[in-house]
């Protein structure tokens, strides 16, 4: 088996596009490691979302400092992983990214409707549906400068899996076990 540099995979969208499970489904097949960008966010950031306040830049800052810092302690580590973040804003990308060598964007792509029955059937997360409208209205949708892979999340999601390796060129580290 060729072996693939280790590659960091930014996973965005907004709330509902299945940053979380597309993550867990890619860390199974490729036996890299995955961390969802709700671990990253302190507790007042939950709160005020759980309250359905929108978070503002300031709220922001902070969290998007830390998936940063996970995404360079991979990259010193010359590890593989994967993470996902809303990332809504370019401003935001670029801030998670820094210089972009070794890391690729994935935009997990979806409209409004499909994504808002989606959040109606979720359970038990603290991002309630009502605050979709106001991140599709904060999204900057990645340009062509950004080199993003944009997958359609119609898609079910062993295909978007599939579809996201097939374009990373990463099928050679899939795992076998």
């Amino acid at each position: 088996m060729r072996r693939v540099p280790p590659l960091l995979v930014v996973l965005m969208g907004v709330s509902g596009c299945g940053k979380s499970t597309i993550g867990k489904g890619l860390s199974q097949a490729l036996g890299w490691p995955f961390r969802d960008a709700d671990s990253f966010h302190p507790p007042a950031n939950i709160d005020k979302m759980s309250r359905g306040v929108p978070l503002d830049d300031a709220d922001r800052w902070p969290w998007l400092s830390a998936i940063a810092q996970w995404i360079d302690a991979q990259r010193a580590a010359g590890a593989p992983g994967i993470v996902s973040c809303s990332a809504l804003k370019r401003a935001y990308r670029q801030h998670i990214v820094g210089t972009p060598n070794g890391v690729r964007l994935v935009y997990l792509k979806g409209d409004m409707g499909l994504i808002a029955g989606r959040l109606a059937q979720r359970k038990g997360h603290f991002m309630p549906a009502a605050l979709l409208q106001s991140q599709f209205h904060a999204l900057e949708e990645p340009l062509q400068a950004e080199r993003p892979l944009v997958v359609d999340i119609a898609l079910p999601p062993d295909d978007v899996v599939a579809a996201i390796i097939a374009q990373l060129g990463a099928a050679e580290a899939v795992r076998s076990d």
